[in-house]
């Protein structure tokens, strides 16, 4: 007999692990169906990371509300369940003194939506505070609320504590098709079937395709392909706030940001794409992203420049997220676009409060409302370290010399649950491979305990999905 569930989540991404995490606060059985093998590998993976103050959400739309709720909860959240987060601030940039009033506008939305540490600067104002500012910038809006995140390091936390809470994750399973049973579903995967009184459909770029086999109303996502650049360690301290220009059609333009890890990021470019799945980089982009950059910040030092990559956004064609109840028993959470990763933990707690008051589910007792993270070795006390090392040899061991990850660390993001099962499942877990020579010396090594820890063949580690096998059987 096909095993019954309460609540099921199509994707492990941001958003569906953020409702996982919230629902597993009450006395609901609930799996999440990704795809991919590991959380955080579409959309969550590859984006500006950036904890979005509320002033560009038009006033009474969802997006408005689910970012300043959400921004609030990641500053609470960072503490409670250990991820990376820094209330850095942000600037919007103008260029012109004509365009002033259209910052006075964003000024004005922001206040509406309830923003707080808002204000309008002169460009000489904000080059006193970001001196790597060129000398065109007229003036500046300065929300003082924004921040920077890491988006793997977020997602993995609401996975982590929410399989703590007895949330199961069912991983390279692909939902293809939605029927109704009964007073319930059954989802229909290339691993067979799932039946569930509800479901949660958070599968990102891919979120119409069952929206639209349930509900009356159709959607479309249009996948929307943006391209960075990131910079070495050594280039962080460029700019101490994310650099934004005044917004256009196609979103929040090119930015300039320091990341929470220290290197310094560029991007987004924004082309609108057919395949759902196509995240190559380009030359034309990133010339593209390059030469948008220089307006805000002229001198980026691209000779420290480590990798480039491409993310993929969920954007909906009529501008606003889709989330709640969009048909009986089926719940929305499409077309979450920026600022879907600010708004995350805000659509959880949103999604998770609808279905317990439509399943009268109560709250359990002892829900495990913190999480600790993974001991970064290099960033601890020497004496810590010491003790560390003391009580786990393999904390000594470094593997990854550019991040100075150890094998403790590394053995820690596999056995956790959901671990690691991939090499890019460690790199977003614990950094290993994310540095200056972007896994160039230590893959063979995290190879080797990947196969260790898993027990399998190391001609079977792969980078990310089947298929992505990084040592091919010898003849």
């Amino acid at each position: 007999m096909t095993e019954r569930y309460d609540v099921i989540i199509t994707g492990a991404g941001v958003v569906g692990c953020a409702v996982a995490r919230e629902l597993s606060k009450y006395d609901l059985k609930v799996l999440v169906l990704e795809k991919e093998e590991d959380v955080c590998s579409g959309t969550s993976k590859a984006n500006s990371a950036i904890v979005h103050a509320g002033y560009d959400a038009i006033p009474g739309t969802l997006k408005a509300k689910m970012n300043v709720r959400g921004a609030e909860l990641i500053r609470r959240l960072s503490k409670t369940l250990d991820f990376s987060y820094s209330q850095c601030g942000s600037f919007v940039l103008c260029f012109d003194e004509n365009d002033i009033p259209k910052l006075k506008e964003l000024y004005d939305r922001g206040i509406k939506n309830g923003v707080e540490g808002l204000s309008i600067i002169s460009g000489d104002e904000a080059r006193a505070l970001e001196p790597a500012l060129s000398d065109k910038v007229a003036a500046a809006l300065w929300a003082k609320t924004a921040g920077i995140v890491c988006p793997f390091g977020m997602t993995v936390a609401f996975a982590e504590n929410a399989a703590a809470n007895g949330v199961e994750f069912t991983f390279l399973t692909k939902a293809e098709d939605i029927k109704r049973d009964g007073g319930g579903f059954v989802l229909v995967t290339d691993k067979g079937e799932f039946y569930t009184k509800y479901v949660v459909n958070a599968a990102g770029v891919y979120s119409d395709k069952l929206h639209n086999v349930v509900c009356k109303d159709e959607i479309k996502v249009i996948p929307r392909r943006g391209e960075y650049v990131l910079l070495d360690k050594e280039a962080g301290g460029l700019v101490s706030r994310t650099i934004f220009q005044l917004p256009t059609k196609y979103g929040k333009g090119v930015l300039v940001s320091p990341t929470v890890h220290g290197n310094l990021l560029i991007g987004p470019s924004a082309v609108d794409i057919d395949d759902r799945g196509d995240t190559e980089t380009t030359a034309d982009g990133t010339a593209g992203v390059k030469a948008q950059a220089a307006l805000s910040v002229p001198d980026i030092p691209y000779n420290k420049t480590i990798t480039g990559f491409a993310g993929i956004r969920a954007h909906e064609v009529h501008e606003d997220f889709i989330i709640g109840e969009t048909a009986d028993g089926f719940f929305d959470a499409a077309g979450i676009e920026s600022p879907g990763l600010t708004a995350a933990p805000a659509i959880g707690e949103y999604l998770a409060k609808l279905i317990a008051d439509k399943s009268g589910a109560s709250l359990k007792d002892g829900f495990i409302s913190e999480r600790k993270g993974i001991p970064q070795v290099a960033k601890l006390p020497v004496n810590e370290r010491a003790e560390l090392i003391k009580q786990n040899p393999l904390y000594g061991n470094i593997i990854c010399r550019c991040e100075n990850i150890s094998e403790g660390e590394i053995v820690d993001a596999i056995r956790r649950k959901p671990g690691a099962v991939s090499l890019d499942g460690i790199k977003r877990r614990v950094r290993q491979g994310m540095g200056r020579c972007q896994a160039g010396f230590c893959t063979p090594a995290a190879t080797a305990i990947l196969a260790r820890e898993l027990g399998i063949p190391v001609e079977q580690v792969t980078k990310n999905r089947p298929g992505s096998e990084q040592i091919k059987e010898s003849l």
